[in-house]
């Protein structure tokens, strides 16, 4: 059995999560970037096995995100991304789309880890999960989203390097979403 096959169902690999939001996200840029793959071409192209990209080209179809695209038959399944409504279309609604995703992947893992945190080992039973609200410009804004990204970037070459990962290293889940808030709608007190 593969490190990949223990990400499909039932597996138990550890950070799962946050890998299968990575394969998603590959087989996505992929098709926008080639129009139509089968799951061994994807496969061939983005360094996963063909069952791994099988199950989650299946899972994004089931989301809604991309279709069968059509074929003279045959074994090979090709996929492509879901075509939309004229309105729909363009750049900002397909990038529009792919966040909803992201964000949706991102609160199904969060999920899981909340349901099955009881089953990891005891040294990572806990999570840092935080909130803030801060009164900042739009130029602050993007200092501190900066700072967030400087601070990791010192880590994110383990993923593709996995001799530069310590011992007990282990995928986690790092999400930052900084946005204005807006007026409640209901009348009550702006924050403008």
């Amino acid at each position: 059995m593969t490190e990949d096959d223990l990400n499909a169902p039932g597996g138990q690999a550890a950070g799962s999560e946050l890998r299968e939001h990575e394969v998603r996200t590959a087989l996505l840029d992929l098709l926008a970037e080639v129009g139509t793959v089968t799951a061994t071409e994807a496969a061939a192209r983005i360094g996963h096995s063909s069952g791994l990209c099988s199950f989650h080209l299946r899972q994004l179809a089931r989301h809604g995100y991309i279709e069968e695209a059509p074929h003279s038959g045959g074994r090979a399944r090709p996929w492509r991304l879901r075509r939309q409504t004229p309105a729909a279309d363009g750049p900002a609604a397909a990038e529009q789309q792919f966040g909803d995703l992201a964000r949706g992947l991102e609160d199904e893992s969060w999920q899981r880890w909340l349901s099955q945190r009881d089953e990891v080992p005891p040294s990572w039973r806990h999570d840092e999960a935080f909130s803030a609200v801060a009164y900042l410009t739009p130029d602050e804004m993007s200092r501190v989203a900066e700072v967030i990204r400087r601070a990791l970037a010192p880590y994110q070459d383990r993923e593709q390097r996995p001799l530069a990962r310590p011992d007990g290293a282990r995928p986690v889940a790092l999400i930052a979403r900084l946005f204005p808030l807006l007026p409640d709608a209901s009348g009550g007190e702006g924050q403008g």
